[in-house]
């Protein structure tokens, strides 16, 4: 598998470090349900089959954050994009 890195270009799996999902949110700490939530948050996760958010790392690289869209039966890379700017997107949606 090659990933796209959009600063040092299509690159082996190997330069990579993988996270996990991308798409978990961390609960708020102050909220009433916050300990049923970030039981939840720990150790739930969806198994999902077909396109999925993964966050990944160029380690061996630019040391950048990825967020690689990637058909997890397939291992197809649909998109990749650098973290900081789906971070942003995020927030300025929370807005």
């Amino acid at each position: 598998m090659r990933i796209a890195c959009p600063f040092c270009g299509p690159r082996g799996v190997d330069e990579f470090a993988y996270l996990g999902d991308a798409t978990v949110k961390r609960p708020n700490a102050d909220a009433p349900d916050a300990l049923p939530a970030f039981v939840e948050y720990v150790y739930l996760r969806d198994n999902p089959a077909g396109l999925h958010r993964e966050l990944w790392q160029h380690a061996l690289g630019c040391q950048s954050w990825l967020v690689v869209t990637r058909n997890v039966r397939t291992h197809v890379i649909d998109q990749v994009e650098a973290a900081r700017d789906v971070a942003a997107a995020r927030s300025s949606e929370a807005e």
